[in-house]
């Protein structure tokens, strides 16, 4: 039998100035995945990350 969704899922966080930017310093997006509690954080995640492609820390927002 399969297993039931669990309370943690896992997401993905990608960069808002790499997404934004067109004329960036190297192509592609900075990715990370983490996981978060659906019952006590509802909304989409909002975390600053390091992004190797803007080599600073920058906001990382939730996507799908």
């Amino acid at each position: 039998m399969a297993k039931s969704k669990g309370v943690r899922i896992v997401v993905t966080l990608e960069c808002t100035e790499c997404r934004s930017n067109p004329d960036k310093r190297s192509p592609g997006v900075s990715r990370y995945t983490t996981t978060k509690n659906r019952r006590n954080t509802t909304n989409r995640l909002e975390l600053s990350k390091f992004c190797t492609h803007c080599n600073k820390h920058t906001t990382h927002k939730e996507i799908k």
